[in-house]
């Protein structure tokens, strides 16, 4: 009872706050989430693991990172390890084949455009189709406008003060920003910025599309727009889209990204936070195996456990 009781409650609270409440210490509590979780993960199976999002998070100050891997089909994670490299792939391979699970059965794979993590994946993951997961795509045009903005703002005082504006789509701006861009967008003003802007927002625009053809179609004229716009930033956006373009392309056909990886990412920084902290690595995997990876420890017997 202790046990079940204090995982539900340290799911809510961090751990120093579920102490004072259970009238217990930190290395006990910590014991039994270690414990509860390594059972109940040596009881996965993940054998009907098909479609896998891999991104990293940071783990602690500094560039201290982990890796998640997440189910995106049972949407939980199912893998965690240090670091953020190709080797995280190989790590993840052999803990599939631990669980029953077979690496040349993982179908399509969105990730980032991290050199390390394509890498490992064509590497460990040979049948894996790789999609490139378009928020971090867009997260590239949306540094080149602000590239473009920083530029111009060093000679034009009207783009002062506007950073936000431009990150922003057009769909989520106030009132008072939409009126501001407006007045920007004059034609008379022909400023880079807004030409830069509007490039973003047709990019977005092609992920409407559904049909395969006309998506491609859509990305080679803005590529072709972008490399001919005289806007530097811009061009070298479109120059890395064109590297990475089968991943990016694979979208319009498996359509899957890591929107749930981020926001377990959120999940885990929020009780980082709250938790101001934690000390090890194998801290950092037991609370996101608690928060995000959906484990059953209904069938573990607490007698066998040593706290």
């Amino acid at each position: 009872m202790f046990e079940a009781f204090a995982l539900e409650l340290l799911k809510m609270l961090p751990v120093h706050q579920a102490c004072r409440l259970l009238g217990t210490y930190d290395n006990k509590l910590w014991n039994v989430m270690h414990t509860y979780t390594e059972k109940a993960r040596e009881a996965a199976d993940y054998s009907d693991v098909k479609r896998l999002g891999v991104d990293e998070t940071a783990a602690r100050r500094g560039h201290d990172y982990v890796s998640l891997f997440v189910d995106l089909d049972e949407k939980k994670t199912i893998f965690v390890t240090e670091g953020r490299g190709c080797e995280t792939v190989k790590a993840f391979a052999r803990d599939l084949q631990q669980h029953q699970g077979k690496p040349e059965e993982i179908k399509e794979v969105a990730c980032d455009m991290s050199p390390a993590f394509i890498k490992g994946i064509n590497e460990q993951l040979p049948e894996a189709e790789i999609v490139f997961d378009h928020f971090h795509v867009v997260k590239i045009i949306n540094q080149a406008v602000d590239n473009v903005r920083r530029q111009e703002a060093a000679t034009n005082p009207l783009l002062r003060s506007t950073r936000y504006i431009f990150l922003k789509n057009r769909r989520n701006h106030t009132g008072r920003q939409t009126e501001m861009i407006n007045q920007l967008s004059l034609s008379s003003l022909n400023l880079k910025t807004v030409r830069a802007y509007q490039m973003k927002e047709a990019f977005q625009q092609i992920y409407v599309e559904k049909d395969p053809q006309i998506f491609l179609k859509l990305l080679r004229k803005w590529y072709f727009w972008a490399t001919h716009s005289r806007l530097e930033p811009m061009k070298q956006a479109a120059y890395t889209i064109k590297r990475h373009w089968y991943g990016i392309v694979n979208w319009v056909h498996y359509k899957i990204d890591n929107g749930i990886l981020e926001g377990f990412n959120s999940i885990f920084q929020a009780a980082k936070a709250k938790a101001r902290g934690y000390k090890s690595t194998q801290s950092i995997q037991t609370i996101i195996y608690m928060l995000t990876g959906i484990l059953d420890f209904s069938r573990i017997n607490p007698a066998c456990l040593t706290h």
